[in-house]
């Protein structure tokens, strides 16, 4: 189990060596979820190969966090669904 958690962690490592350089587009991604606030979204950009940035549309200015495609399907993300290829 340890040698798992180390090799996600070195996947994690190497994705956030990758630069969000300027031709990264976020796309905003809803997923149905509704508060007082408004309809929960996220913004989603393709990084690179397998490789994705997810940040909060309702805080722009907070650091995207980074997810490998394995780890969006882990999660029930498919970026196909909202018009972003994989």
């Amino acid at each position: 189990m340890k040698n798992k958690d180390k090799t996600s962690e070195s996947s994690r490592l190497c994705l956030y060596d990758l630069p969000l350089s300027e031709a990264a587009v976020f796309s905003k991604v809803c997923g149905g979820n509704t508060h007082p606030d408004g309809e929960s979204c996220v913004t989603l950009a393709k990084i690179g190969e397998g490789a994705w940035a997810m940040g909060d549309s309702k805080r722009p200015d907070v650091a995207p966090l980074r997810f490998s495609t394995a780890e969006l399907d882990a999660a029930g993300i498919d970026p196909a669904r909202f018009g972003l290829s994989a």
